[in-house]
């Protein structure tokens, strides 16, 4: 007897986990938000116990590209000049006026209360380039930032370096130039990620796919949680520096191909946009930082995908010690709180960073990122005075 047809069922649970796992494969974001997650009814009125965003000016929008036809076209180079050697080291212009500065832990990180950054003048912008090279992570509080002009503080910023225009988040309608990072009020969808997710933890430093990523870099609070929605930043080159000299001679001369196709695979994926095409570039896996000749670990888990000239496995072994070493070391990590009135200031080049998703209760975060970019990744000789 013939054995009997047994028909083929198409599992559509397992197809969808197949183009979900896919969307997730290489990047993983769990801020990630675009125009149909924004509900600007309830942003501008409120809704239920959430009030009104505080500033509406602020509120993201995707179409600034609009005025100029369409795409953003490549970026190209430019030559970068870093302030911070121009620095006095004594930092006298900095904190004149300071009621307070405190390191944050030992490794990593300060507090600083009593200074007003938009007032600086060249010296004291020069001394803090200098400063958060050194500390790395700079919590300044009591600042005036969001309520300036949006102009103005992009013009601050450009002291640093040109903005870099974010390709897939949105942005103040008619300033391209500022990255927002925005969860809606009564946006729950936090529970949809951890259903997905077991933390939302996503150690990296801000678009290093481009060819001169970012370096002295603001981040400055709209609205927020009442608790929770913190940032942990970590010291790459302290990182670097728990490394044997055997390890740190072997990383030297290595490159890492850094790749922006994924992000902007994900975000249209969740019908966000992608204002300009995706690039990838080749950073050395150690870069040295212009200002202060210190050596740091300079590779991510967002943004890397290969260590060039080795072969899947050879590299994908070598980076995974390298995040595990990053995630792990919390004895050179800093959890910097917000609070109504903070400017965070790092330096991009020697750290790393994470958001936390630890609220779910709906409570609005709103936050304005500038961007100021710097030179090209570069690396030193091994054995010079920095190691």
């Amino acid at each position: 007897m013939a054995p009997a047809l047994i028909d083929v069922v198409h599992n559509a649970d397992a197809e969808q986990v197949y183009a979900k796992n896919q969307s997730q494969e290489g990047y993983k974001e769990a801020f990630a938000q675009g125009p149909k997650t924004t509900n600007y009814e309830s942003e501008l009125k409120g809704v239920g116990k959430h009030p009104p965003a505080k500033y509406p000016l602020y509120l993201p929008v995707w179409d600034n590209e609009k005025d100029i036809g369409g795409k953003y076209p490549p970026n190209q180079p430019f030559e970068a000049y870093e302030h911070g050697k121009d620095a006095d080291p004594s930092f006298k212009n900095l904190f004149k006026g300071a009621s307070s500065v405190e390191d944050i832990t030992a490794n990593i990180g300060a507090e600083v209360k009593g200074v007003q950054l938009s007032k600086l003048d060249k010296a004291g912008k020069d001394e803090l380039a200098l400063y958060v090279a050194q500390k790395k992570v700079v919590a300044f509080r009591d600042q005036d930032f969001a309520d300036l002009p949006i102009q103005d503080a992009i013009d601050f910023a450009e002291y640093f370096g040109p903005s870099h225009i974010h390709p897939a988040s949105g942005a103040p309608k008619g300033y391209p130039k500022v990255h927002l990072v925005h969860r809606s009020a009564a946006d729950t969808t936090a529970k949809d990620y951890f259903e997905e997710r077991t933390n939302s933890i996503t150690w990296h430093s801000d678009v290093t796919y481009e060819q001169q990523p970012p370096g002295t870099t603001f981040l400055y609070i709209l609205d927020g949680p009442s608790a929770g929605g913190d940032t942990c930043f970590v010291n790459q080159a302290e990182a670097y520096r728990r490394l044997s000299p055997e390890f740190q001679k072997r990383l030297h001369g290595l490159k890492a191909v850094h790749s922006a196709h994924e992000q902007a695979q994900n975000a249209l994926a969740r019908g966000s946009i992608v204002r300009r095409d995706p690039v990838a570039n080749t950073h050395p896996v150690v870069r040295t930082h212009p200002a202060t000749g210190e050596k740091a670990l300079f590779v991510n888990q967002q943004f890397v995908r290969r260590i060039a000239g080795f072969k899947k496995e050879e590299s994908d072994y070598l980076l995974k010690f390298l995040y595990d070493h990053i995630a792990y070391s919390q004895d050179i990590q800093a959890r910097v709180k917000w609070a109504p009135g903070t400017v965070i200031v790092w330096d991009n080049r020697v750290t790393a960073h994470t958001a936390i998703l630890d609220w779910q209760d709906g409570q609005r975060r709103h936050l304005a990122r500038l961007t100021p970019q710097a030179e090209p990744p570069y690396e030193t000789p091994f054995g010079d005075s920095s190691n």
